[in-house]
């Protein structure tokens, strides 16, 4: 079992969501968002949180690797 991080969109603690470029995204986030109008200020606020916590991350300059991935 991973340990616990908090949702980069409700900040809740959770384990049982998806990991992206090391940040977690709760289910329930993760479900929202699959079934999200784009055309919604949810989407707009969804959009904001994934962009402050993971693409700021990238343009650091930290290297992105997939470990082990093939196609």
């Amino acid at each position: 079992m991973r340990k616990k991080q908090r949702c980069i969109v409700c900040r809740k603690l959770s384990n049982d969501g998806i990991m992206i470029n090391g940040r977690e995204l709760c289910k329930s986030c993760e479900k929202r968002l699959l079934n999200i109008d784009i055309n919604t200020d949810f989407y707009e606020y969804y959009k904001e949180c994934i962009r402050k916590n993971i693409v700021n991350t990238t343009i650091r300059g930290e290297d992105i690797k997939c470990q082990d991935f093939h196609f």
